[in-house]
């Protein structure tokens, strides 16, 4: 049996936190919390913390859904109110809005956007002035905060917005710039699906502006279609556009751009777990690997054993980029990533950002003149079977005796040739179940077996 580093994973523990979720606040617009008069006095809860670490601005960006405008909005008004001037970014990627605190020295960046969720969802998540996530003390600062009775400042100490008009560009020279001035893309045909999200107006430049030729998909936002059929959720639209216009690979983001999944010329999917495979074997081949990997409890085994086959020490942490960046930090490694295209390349930028590990893995294609099928040779991944089961609150499961039966017995079962995960969502309401094994009809019926056992105990 292969364990994660923790036993913490695979307990479903309640959360301390009355709003924050391992990726900000996120929920379906509308209902508490993610409603107009809540995010208003986030927004001033947020604004008298920062206040109390003296004046400065925080940025305000957004991906393409229609209620980003409302909370766009209502965030600079509650802002204003504690005395915080904002810079509106507009639809940027949520990397995009990580680097841009950092280089216009802001307070704080904040996101709205709910990722990979559809468009009656949305979310608020924050960056520190490092462009990291906010650490756990400013988080608990600001939930106190949300306890107290909103004021408004004295009308001359409100703070002020203003629209930062050359944010787009600002990035789409960071991003070629993550990558050596050697590097062209000259010949290469690639199909890019920004899930109408907040990377539609950005990835197909940055790629054309290094030249290549680029099909757009995903390219026309109205608000509505953010991740619709579309995007790194929905790859099936990229491969069959691949094979179509006999294209050299395709590239999928998410709805905010952070995560990216790729399609090889044959129409083959390239998971987080592949790319992130490709990226350190040729860093290790030219000694510039720096440490080792960081990877999550979902990441496979089968990309565990091809570390260690290459001589790559490597550790799992539980799911969520906030995670990978702690304990990247904590060893001081570069390079982690999850299976879901959430890749952290910590010497380029301090999130996971798949425009730039898109380029990263057209580097190491360049370089090694190689295919993306040819970059993953020495990966074999095992079967993993994922389920997920919807739940309505937030109890704490691992003294559910049932449940616990259950996960032991799949467990020892499993033995040394699988592994088994009970965690719940922290950005939807749901508890996965994850398997993972040598025989794929097997893991099947162990997981639908341990989410029946779930939602039947959820009944009760």
């Amino acid at each position: 049996m292969i364990k994660t580093l923790t036993n913490k994973t695979n307990k479903l523990t309640k959360s301390t936190r009355k709003y924050f979720g391992t990726d900000g606040i996120r929920g379906r617009v509308g209902t508490w919390p993610i409603n107009a008069e809540f995010i208003l006095k986030l927004g001033w809860a947020v604004g008298k913390v920062l206040a109390r670490k003296g004046s400065g601005k925080v940025l305000i960006g957004k991906d393409t859904r229609i209620s980003g405008y409302m909370f766009e909005s209502v965030l600079e008004a509650g802002l204003s109110a504690a005395g915080v001037d904002t810079h509106l970014l507009g639809p940027m990627p949520t990397p995009a809005i990580a680097y841009l605190t950092r280089t216009l020295r802001a307070q704080a960046g904040i996101v709205i956007s709910a990722s990979h969720n559809p468009y009656y969802d949305n979310g608020i998540k924050f960056f520190s002035t490092l462009g990291t996530k906010l650490p756990d003390e400013i988080e608990i600062a600001i939930e106190e905060q949300l306890e107290q009775s909103m004021t408004t400042v004295d009308s001359a100490q409100l703070g002020k917005a203003i629209r930062v008009v050359d944010a787009p560009g600002r990035y789409i020279e960071f991003c070629k710039s993550t990558v050596s001035s050697d590097i062209n893309l000259n010949g290469l045909k690639l199909v890019v699906d920004c899930a109408n999200g907040a990377a539609y107006h950005i990835a197909p430049n940055v790629f054309r502006e290094l030249g290549a030729e680029v099909i757009e998909l995903g390219v026309e936002p109205n608000g509505l279609n953010i991740n619709l059929n579309c995007g790194a959720t929905h790859p099936d639209l990229l491969q069959r556009y691949v094979i179509q216009e006999k294209a050299d690979l395709g590239i999928a983001l998410d709805g905010d751009g952070d995560r990216l999944i790729m399609v090889d010329h044959e129409g083959h999917l390239l998971d987080g777990d592949e790319i992130l495979y490709a990226i350190v074997k040729h860093k290790k081949q030219l000694g510039m690997l720096k440490g080792g990997v960081v990877g999550t409890v979902m990441s496979n085994i089968g990309l565990e054993k091809a570390f260690n086959h290459l001589g790559v020490d490597f550790v799992r942490v539980p799911v969520g980029d906030r995670y990978i960046m702690k304990e990247l930090a904590e060893r001081n490694w570069h390079l982690g990533g999850e299976p879901s295209g959430h890749i952290i390349c910590v010497d380029s930028i301090t999130t996971g950002d798949g425009i730039v590990t898109a380029l990263q893995m057209l580097s190491v294609m360049r370089q090694k003149n190689e295919t993306l099928a040819q970059l993953k040779s020495g990966l074999i991944k095992y079967p993993q079977v994922l389920v997920n089961v919807k739940v309505d609150n937030n109890h704490d499961l691992s003294f559910k005796t049932r449940i616990q039966e259950t996960l032991s017995k799949i467990e020892n079962e499993l033995g040394k040739t699988g592994r088994v995960l009970l965690r719940r969502s922290g950005t939807e309401s749901l508890v996965r179940v994850m398997v993972e094994g040598e025989n794929e009809a097997h893991i099947k019926t162990l997981a639908d077996q341990l989410a029946r056992v779930v939602q039947e105990e959820l009944a009760n």
